[in-house]
C-alpha cells in the first residue's frame, strides 16, 4: 500500500516539527531523527527534512513522496510493465525508487528501513556535520 508522504525541506526542523504536531499530526519517533521528522495525519503522512543536509533543496521546497510497505521491485515492476523508466536507489534511510512524471516532476516511492535510520542517526551524531 502507498501513503501520501509530501517531504517539506526546512530551515529548522524541531520549529517547523513543532507547527506540524500544532496543527494535528503525530510524531513517528521511530522514523525520526535530527534532520527528519516523520509525522502522521489520520489520512496521511509528511516528512520535515532539514534543507542544510538536503541534495541541494532550499528551505520550502516540497517535494510528492509515497511510502510503501510492499517491495519496491513490485512498485519497479508496475512502473515498467506500463512503460515508465525508474531508478531504484539505495539511500540512508532505506531504498527508493525515482520516476518523472509526464510534466519531468520527480516523484520518489520510499521503501523506510527503521535500523538503516537508526544507524545513520547514530553515525550523524558522531560525524562533524549531519548527513540526511
Amino acid at each position: 500500500m502507498l501513503t501520501v508522504l509530501p517531504i517539506r525541506y526546512v530551515a529548522d526542523v524541531a520549529a517547523s516539527r513543532r507547527f506540524y504536531e500544532g496543527l494535528g499530526l503525530a510524531l513517528r519517533p521511530d522514523l525520526s531523527v535530527d534532520v527528519w521528522a516523520h509525522l502522521s495525519a489520520g489520512a496521511g503522512e509528511v516528512g520535515i527534512h532539514d534543507a542544510a543536509v538536503s541534495q541541494g533543496r532550499p528551505p520550502g521546497t516540497t517535494e510528492l513522496g509515497f511510502a510503501t510497505d510492499e517491495p519496491l521491485e513490485a512498485v519497479a515492476d508496475r512502473l515498467a510493465a506500463a512503460g515508465y523508466a525508474y531508478d531504484l536507489v539505495d539511500e540512508n534511510f532505506g531504498r527508493s525508487v525515482r520516476v518523472t512524471d509526464p510534466d519531468g516532476v520527480i516523484v520518489q516511492i520510499q521503501e523506510i528501513d527503521r535500523a538503516t535510520v537508526r544507524r545513520s542517526a547514530r553515525s550523524a551524531e558522531g560525524a562533524s556535520e549531519p548527513h540526511p
